[in-house]
């Protein structure tokens, strides 16, 4: 059993958290989801102590972790985030040193990967069927996993994936320099790599249907749940969400040229 360090008080915690809802009401951001329920603090040792334990899943640092890592950006204290990124990263680099010239991120990318089945999982048991504006919302929460849920962890892998192409290895200094992107910056720098260009069609057409998805889900989420329960445009938009998913797959396949880390990937 991992027992927790305490580096805040009780009081320290709730004042912390009063700070952080009082400042997003001010600047008028959506309520923390769940009522507060995950507004919880992690060290960077719950990070690191708890990776590819059965703790992992029971205290919530997997989700956190890999929320951190993917995407992530902070308001304060950059010098210590960046450390905190660097210390997550070495976790997950921890046999690089004896395979420097080979070395396939596998253990984040398979982190990565349970993640976002870990998404899909949760969307099936948590999505009522009935009655028809539940069913509509939770048409809308699929459209929006197949899009931005989506991105967050395959434009990580696609990074990585073509990093490794290029270099045989992933250091984890080019690990940190995925991290401090966000997800469409990732995109965006895999058109500045030039032996990636057969490639770049599928990339720009990835980034052009993201910000048809974002036009369309920035009219508010009661809106978006009455659009959804007409059919014709549910449809619609649940296409261009599958298409969304078999660009990405074309991405995938045409950057990991079926490489070594790409196989892993698959199988």
């Amino acid at each position: 059993m991992i027992v927790k360090a305490v580096l805040l008080t009780r009081l320290d915690t709730i004042c912390i958290k009063a700070d952080l809802i009082r400042v997003t009401r001010e600047l008028e951001i959506e309520e923390f989801s769940g009522d507060g329920r995950y507004l919880a603090d992690y060290s960077v040792q719950d990070f690191t102590k708890t990776l590819g334990t059965p703790e992992d899943d029971v205290t919530n640092t997997f989700t956190a972790r890999l929320l951190l890592l993917l995407e992530s950006r902070p308001l304060v204290g950059e010098v210590v985030y960046r450390d905190v990124i660097e210390d997550v990263v070495d976790a997950y680099w921890r046999d690089y040193e004896d395979h420097k010239a080979s070395f396939i991120p596998a253990f984040l990318a398979n982190d990565i990967l349970r993640l976002w089945r870990t998404f899909c999982i949760n969307y099936e048991a948590r999505t009522a069927r009935v009655p028809a504006d539940k069913k509509a919302k939770g048409k809308v929460k699929n459209y929006k996993l197949k899009h931005s849920r989506m991105l967050t962890c395959y434009s990580a892998i696609l990074v990585l994936l073509a990093i490794f192409g290029r270099e045989k290895t992933v250091s984890p200094a080019d690990a940190v320099n995925m991290v401090l992107m966000t997800p469409t910056e990732r995109l965006e720098w895999l058109l500045q790599q030039s032996e990636l260009a057969d490639a770049h069609v599928t990339i720009r057409q990835l980034l052009a249907q993201y910000e048809v998805f974002l036009k369309a889900s920035n009219i508010g989420e009661a809106e978006l749940v009455r659009q959804f329960q007409d059919k014709n445009v549910s449809h619609r938009y649940l296409d261009e969400a599958y298409q969304f998913g078999d660009l990405m797959f074309d991405a995938l396949n045409q950057i990991g040229g079926r490489n070594r880390f790409h196989r892993l990937l698959v199988v």
